[in-house]
């Protein structure tokens, strides 16, 4: 896992979660004894990757002041920081100068955890030569989600704006892998990795692993309530070290 490297989207406005988490970015609200981003640090650090790019906005500095270069937590991390919101693709877009040196890269949203083996989603995305996959996971109410359409070969066909139904079906769950060349299809200007980027990559080599592990995001006071009642649930899967051939999502 040491030829991973990580970005992580963590520049967001958090305005849903400003009534509890008032003063600083939302990825360093508290979950238990540590902040948020720290879990997700803690997540990739115990599957071996140490190369992390964090993407910055919003309150930046405090970020920053909070983990420095990574000495402190056995990583090194460096900062690609917006000006004024990129949007997620914006974001990566802005980090490319970081990602030189990697064919390809994992990429993360600072505000959800999602309890993945990302050695396997890495094996999964080259085996099926992609230009991006995306880790998806089966939810039973997908209301107040957009959902992915999967084909053969795990092939992503589609994609569907939320319907407030209350039905099941694949949801993204905010990792990726993207291959290098995935920066020819994201615009200069602003813009969304959901909406203006993943369905222009239709047909064009992105894929879908399918997940089975604990997800939460922490975008409403709610979701963020229930991330505290899983606090040791979370700090658990974040600290799992994966062991050659666990089998992950299919």
């Amino acid at each position: 896992m040491a030829d991973i490297k990580a970005v992580l989207l963590v520049g967001g406005l958090g305005t849903r979660l400003r009534s509890v988490v008032p003063s600083a970015p939302k990825v360093l609200a508290s979950v238990g004894k540590r902040s948020f981003l720290e879990l997700l640090v803690g997540q990739l650090r115990s599957q071996g990757i140490r190369r992390l790019v964090m993407c910055t906005g919003y309150l930046a500095d405090q970020i920053e002041n909070e983990f420095g270069n990574g000495c402190a937590c056995d990583m090194a991390i460096e900062y690609s920081k917006e000006e004024q919101p990129l949007g997620t693709a914006g974001a990566v877009k802005r980090a490319q100068q970081y990602l030189q040196d990697v064919p390809d890269f994992l990429v993360m949203n600072g505000d959800s955890f999602l309890d993945i083996d990302f050695g396997r989603l890495m094996e999964f995305h080259r085996g099926h030569k992609a230009l991006a996959t995306l880790a998806v996971l089966r939810v039973e109410d997908t209301s107040r989600y957009g959902t992915v359409q999967v084909g053969g070969n795990r092939r992503v066909t589609g994609f569907a704006e939320k319907t407030g139904t209350d039905l099941p079906g694949l949801v993204n769950g905010g990792v990726y892998i993207f291959n290098h060349s995935v920066f020819q299809h994201i615009p200069e200007q602003p813009a969304s990795l959901e909406r203006d980027v993943f369905p222009r990559l239709l047909g064009r080599g992105l894929y879908a692993q399918e997940q089975r592990g604990m997800f939460i995001d922490i975008g409403t006071p709610a979701d963020y309530a229930r991330a505290q009642q899983l606090c040791d649930s979370l700090n658990e899967a974040a600290s799992k070290s994966r062991r050659p051939g666990a089998v992950a999502g299919k």
